[in-house]
């Protein structure tokens, strides 16, 4: 179309993106990590790509399949468990769920609710128990590894999503503005935590995360061999 001086105007050449479930559950998944997952609406998805959220219901059935493709996109982020070194793959792979869910922190309380999971998701779940498996594990025991590494990872990420700070400069002023405001003969144990290892140079919360995995890891090596 000519705009008021004649000339052709330069967006109406630009063919729009054809709209597909993959932009719909990219879109929705970016507004998630923007303004948390309760403001995710067809409606507000809709306008984050320029339609109408009638128009989304050609590509997801609901906000039930929406979120489950959701889901399905942050397990694709999550590397696969690869190599003969079980342990050593658990390791790998829990690191890299723990940053998928560091991006999208609204995707932990929702991994475990699914009841469609997508092929990524079945992927993951058959890549993990597959590595238990080769690495010695029988059927039982691969389960239990499986909800337990799972259960410590979930648990962690909403932990940290939730915490009143994130760096370790951040974590030392906030305990010392709570002990500020108490006799520290009163809790002394809290006062020795803060006094001895949280305002001890250095201090990062994010690393009781490898502490605790290690410790899981281990575990399990000794129950596999018995």
């Amino acid at each position: 179309m000519p705009s008021a001086n004649g000339t052709a105007n330069d967006s109406d050449d630009i063919p729009r993106e054809p709209l597909n479930r993959d932009r719909v559950l990219h879109a929705a998944v970016a507004l998630a990590d923007r303004e948390g997952i309760a403001a995710v609406t067809m409606r507000k998805v809709g306008e984050a790509l320029g339609v109408e959220a009638m128009s989304l219901y050609n590509h997801v059935a609901n906000k039930t399949d929406l979120f489950d493709g959701m889901v399905d996109l942050v397990f694709s982020e999550i590397d696969m468990p690869t190599g003969e070194d079980w342990a050593e793959a658990m390791r790998r792979r829990a690191h890299s769920c723990r940053l998928a869910l560091a991006r999208h922190r609204w995707a932990a309380a929702l991994m475990n609710h699914r009841q469609e999971p997508g092929p990524a998701t079945l992927r993951h779940h058959d890549a993990v128990l597959g590595c238990l498996r080769a690495g010695g594990f029988s059927p039982a025991m691969a389960a239990h590894a499986f909800a337990l590494i799972d259960s410590y990872i979930y648990g962690f990420a909403i932990q940290e999503a939730t915490l009143p700070f994130e760096t370790g400069e951040e974590a030392a002023a906030f305990a010392e503005r709570i002990m500020d405001g108490f006799p520290e003969d009163e809790y002394p144990h809290l006062a020795e935590l803060t006094r001895e290892h949280v305002l001890r140079p250095g201090y990062d919360f994010s690393q009781e995360f490898e502490f605790g995995l290690e410790l899981i890891l281990d575990g399990l090596e000794r129950s596999s061999t018995h």
